[in-house]
């Protein structure tokens, strides 16, 4: 059975709090995973994407003491694990459309926000905004309590948590993919960790892992059911 989630103002309906979601907002993943058990549900897996995949790394090991004994694995891929690093990654001019691509979504659900709480969001200048920096800086950092979009970064980045995971965690991520920087392969910490593995393809893109096969499957999602059925107690 698959369990799908949609991020707080991702479903096409806007979440009704001034803050939405953040690349560092773990309690979401938490509350899923106990309605998953509640249901019950023996043995709950994880797999996320780019900043699904970040949450999920997080949890794992920032989180290591609370993850319930029944998740039993987790697979991610395309991960930018160090925020710092791949927000000034796409803020490159070779990423210039994805900049603009990822602006245009935000603003229109601070356009949204506005409606529900017209004291607390100001879109004056928005189009001023041309990186990550910028939106971080005025919007993500003091709406959730982060002194700068540095420090969000910093604390958001799961990079930092990757040693502490005790699940087994497989991470792939292509050499090519335009968002992430060196410091996005944690290879010292696979080395360390044996609960973590690092897989680094040659080609994949961002989140662009075709098959190309007759069956219409992605490549990561049979990779992805290879490793966790390895994983599984049943």
């Amino acid at each position: 059975d698959v369990l799908a989630w949609n991020f707080r103002s991702c479903s096409g309906e806007p979440n009704r709090k001034l803050q939405s979601y953040h690349s560092g907002q773990t309690g979401d993943l938490q509350y899923v995973v106990k309605h998953a058990i509640a249901q019950g549900y023996e043995e709950v897996c994880l797999v996320g994407f780019s900043i699904g995949g970040n949450k999920t790394l997080l949890y794992l090991g920032r989180e290591s003491e609370d993850v319930p004994k029944e998740v039993s694995g987790a697979v991610t891929f395309s991960v930018p694990c160090d925020l710092t690093s791949s927000s000034k990654q796409l803020a490159l001019p070779q990423n210039k459309i994805y900049m603009k691509n990822f602006l245009f979504s935000l603003k229109a659900k601070l356009k949204e926000k506005k409606l529900r709480f017209p004291q607390e969001v100001d879109l004056t200048g928005f189009r001023k905004l041309k990186t990550f920096y910028d939106f971080d800086q005025r919007y993500t950092a003091p709406l959730n309590g982060f002194a700068s979009a540095e420090e969000y970064w910093y604390k958001s980045s799961s990079s930092r948590y990757i040693e502490q995971i005790n699940t087994p965690t497989l991470l792939i991520s292509a050499l090519d993919d335009p968002f992430l920087t060196k410091q996005c392969f944690p290879h010292e910490a696979a080395k360390s960790n044996p609960c973590f593995e690092l897989e680094t393809p040659r080609f994949g893109g961002h989140v662009g892992f075709m098959g190309f096969n007759k069956e219409g499957l992605y490549w990561s999602e049979e990779r992805a059911i290879e490793y966790l059925n390895r994983l599984s107690r049943f």
